[in-house]
This record gives C-alpha cells, structure tokens and sequence, in this order.
C-alpha cells in the first residue's frame, strides 16, 4: 500500500557500492528501516543529503507490515536545518540525539506524542540562538515521559539518594547498587526542570554535563534491554571538554 508519513532520520549504513540503509522514526509506523539505492547522479531522485542525522522528512514508500527493509518510492525536505549542519556544538549534539533515538526508540510503534515532541525538539533546537548547550539532557529525561519510565520528582528533598530502577527519590538505600548517591540525584533532579524556555537559567560546567549526560545514559541501560554505550558520546564529550 502506498502511504505517506513525516520521518525523522536516526541512522545511516553504506550497504554495498551504491545502496545505504536508513533507520528513520516515522509520524505514522513507528520506527522504519529503508533500502535505498544511490545512484552516481545529480539526476536522482532520492539524494543522499537527505539522510544526516535528524533531518525532518516527507516520505512516500510502499509499505509492507512483514518486510525488514521497506523501499522509498519519494524523500523531500520540508524542513531544511538553518543552524545545525553549520555549528560544531549543535552538530555534535545532533549526532548524539540520533544515535541516542536509534536505541531508544528501537521496538517503537506508532506513537504520535512521542514523534510531535522528538520533531518539535529538533526544529528548536535548529532555531536556537543561544543557550542550548543542555539540549540533550532535557531532551534525554523527558523523552522518557513517552517511552513509561519518567522519573518522579514529587519526593525530592535535598539530601535524598534517585533509586534508578523505581525512578523514584528516595530516603533509604535501595536493596540494590542501581541508584544514585544525593549529589547525583540532586543534579538529576535539576536537569528534570529544564525547558527550552528556562534552559539558559541552569549554568552546568563542563564536568557536571558530561557526568549529568552518563547519568542520563545509566538510567535508560537500565529500562531499555541492550541499550549500548553511544559512541557520539565521545565527540559530545570532547566539544564540551573535561
């Protein structure tokens, strides 16, 4: 059946001298993979510049339920970045956030919600002039409101540990070694206040953005099942130094 959906590019993978597979997150079906051939041509219908990371798409496909690699009949950009290509601290966050989503969002179905915040996010973020250097950790602790696993802030106090299992704040060690000690918690606790709209109010040095980002990574390994180290952690790191 032929369909059409927006799409938000996550991953690409060279598959062979002239196919690369693309894993997309979809409006209407969820998480996506595509085979798609590229022709050596200015002539193509299908460009290869259509597929960096976090790219907002129109796509056309004939879409089969039980088929691993669907095939784009059609790819357009209705959204093209003003920003993000060209600034080396937007680009690396763009980078992490893709391969963040990539497991995040691995076994996702459709979820209209999830995808309206993920795209609303990523035009923000292409639009912002200033004071967005903490992007992915708000973006990071309040996807998770979409995926059932949020941390509730309603029992924080200071001096209180984040039991990472429950998401809960709590007073006693938990019977387990998955939870935060207070400083941690108390730093999770702050970055689950950010909002593009207060963002430029939380002044984090270099050191407690790299940690506040692991935190973040921890707590997903924890409710999402073989969710890996990022790789683009690394370039994140280096941008915002040690």
């Amino acid at each position: 059946m032929l369909v059409k959906t927006n799409a938000i590019v996550l991953r690409t993978i060279k598959y062979g001298d002239a196919k690369i597979i693309v894993d997309l997150l979809t409006e209407h079906f969820g998480r996506l993979s595509f085979a798609c051939n590229m022709p050596r041509t200015n002539r193509a219908k299908i460009k290869r510049q259509l597929f960096q990371p976090l790219t907002l798409l129109e796509i056309e496909f004939d879409h089969r339920p039980n088929i691993q690699l669907q095939r784009l009949r059609d790819a357009r950009m209705p959204f093209p970045f003003a920003s993000i290509p060209y600034n080396e601290t937007k680009l690396a966050i763009a980078l992490f956030v893709a391969e963040f989503l990539c497991y995040a969002t691995r076994d996702e179905q459709q979820n209209d919600p999830l995808y309206k915040y993920v795209e609303a996010s990523v035009r923000w973020l292409d639009g912002a002039q200033q004071a967005f250097v903490n992007f992915h950790l708000a973006f990071m602790i309040r996807l998770s409101r979409f995926l059932g696993f949020f941390p509730n802030l309603e029992n924080f106090s200071r001096g209180c540990l984040f039991d990472l299992r429950s998401g809960c704040f709590v007073t006693a060690i938990p019977m387990h070694n998955d939870y935060l000690q207070s400083a941690d918690a108390e730093q999770l606790a702050n970055i689950m206040r950010i909002t593009p709209q207060n963002m430029h109010l939380f002044a984090l040095s270099h050191n407690e953005r790299n940690r506040c980002t692991q935190l973040a990574i921890n707590f997903y390994r924890l409710h999402i099942p073989s969710f890996p180290e990022l790789k683009s952690f690394d370039v994140l790191r280096a941008v915002y130094g040690d």
